[in-house]
């Protein structure tokens, strides 16, 4: 089963971590750019007073919420490909574009990992984890050193690139399944996803426990529930979502997480702990169905403000720079005492790391789109799937 897109969306030049589109959602685009400025404000602010680059005790704990930011990209990942998903594609066409989309940066950014983590910074490593990093398998494999090779925060790549793999073949069941079996399928996942997590974290060591959780096995169930959502709105479907609402929701979500320990008890506070890969997945996903929705029917708000939309352009550079630039400030500067003030730090910083985005997306991420968009062979370009 097949449906057309709908008539409102906007054609779409190429973009984005994990975008292969006919149709771009303005409003999810600047979206992408403040998941992965959350990451970097939780790797910024460290999980401790003694950790990151600088701690600001006006953001911690929350800031540690950042780490969410991950979740919401695999879960645009699969409404994106699925949204934009043309019936008849190649395989090996999408597989192309998706080399010239990733790797060519990727690449770029792990050159300056080398000096600054590992011939200045020392950190220990091997040559099979760090050629795992560099072909994005490194979550696929046990024991790797360190535990997030190369470029560390690649290790999200690894598991987009797993899902990439399985995209072509899993759409294909997916479409023929009827949105009221397959949204519960997506929920199910996430649901699959907190009960797993619970299991390992009380069973397993917490390094055998983190490295199944990193698995791409582990973590389909959120490009699941993403491709469930791009379905179910193009085949008409929708929900009265209210993003102020969700804000709300959110915030207050927030402040009892990140507060647990003292506002429940050991039992709940670890439930908690254990379902935030799956709640945030299901906030990210009803994020991108309320947005979706407001701009298809003509609301544009500042996330599709062109200020906005270029940050979620540069975005994919910003996530592969941010923490290299983090760790060169922490070898040269030290850790400064933990202070607010360091919230002016994290600003500055990050306004740099915006500048360098924009250099690797002109001149690196773009060129190499275009470059292999040019050579991808004719036969490959065709839609029609004799198969």
């Amino acid at each position: 089963m097949t449906t057309a897109l709908p008539r409102q969306t906007r054609p779409l030049p190429e973009s984005g971590t994990s975008a292969e589109t006919a149709s771009r959602v303005d409003s999810l685009t600047g979206m992408r750019f403040l998941a992965a400025f959350a990451v970097f404000v939780h790797h910024f602010t460290g999980l401790s007073a003694y950790g990151g680059v600088a701690h600001a005790p006006l953001l911690f704990p929350y800031s540690r919420l950042g780490a969410t930011g991950v979740d919401f990209f695999f879960v645009l990942s699969g409404f994106l490909l699925t949204w934009g998903h043309r019936p008849g594609t190649r395989a090996r066409h999408f597989y192309w574009r998706r080399f010239g989309r990733i790797w060519p940066a990727h690449l770029v950014a792990t050159v300056p990992c080398i000096w600054v983590f590992y011939l200045w910074g020392g950190v220990p490593t091997d040559v099979l984890s760090f050629v795992a990093s560099l072909f994005l398998v490194q979550t696929w494999l046990p024991g790797v050193t360190p535990v997030f090779p190369g470029n560390g925060v690649a290790w999200t790549l690894s598991v987009e690139v797993f899902f990439y793999l399985l995209f072509p073949f899993a759409i294909r069941y997916v479409l023929r399944l009827r949105t009221r079996t397959l949204v519960p399928l997506a929920v199910g996942g996430l649901v699959a996803m907190w009960a797993l997590n619970w299991w390992t974290a009380t069973h397993l060591s917490p390094f055998a426990s983190e490295w199944i959780m990193r698995h791409p096995v582990t973590r389909l169930p959120e490009f699941g529930v993403g491709m469930a959502c791009a379905l179910a709105l193009r085949r008409g479907h929708r929900l009265r979502l209210n993003p102020s609402v969700l804000f709300a929701c959110f915030a207050a979500y927030a402040v009892i997480h990140s507060n647990r320990a003292s506002l429940l008890g050991p039992y709940a506070a670890g439930q908690l702990t254990w379902a935030l890969r799956s709640v945030a997945a299901l906030f990210a996903v009803l994020f991108i169905a309320a947005y979706v929705q407001r701009e298809l029917t003509g609301h544009r708000g500042w996330l599709c403000s062109r200020p906005m939309v270029l940050l979620g352009l540069w975005s994919y550079a910003f996530y592969l720079l941010h923490q290299t630039l983090n760790r060169l400030i922490i070898d040269t500067w030290g850790r400064p005492q933990p202070e607010n003030s360091a919230v002016f730090m994290l600003l500055g910083v990050g306004v740099t790391v915006i500048a360098l985005s924009w250099a690797m997306f002109t001149y690196v991420e773009e060129p190499a789109r275009k470059w292999c968009a040019r050579r991808t062979p004719r036969k490959w370009s065709s839609c029609v799937d004799p198969r």
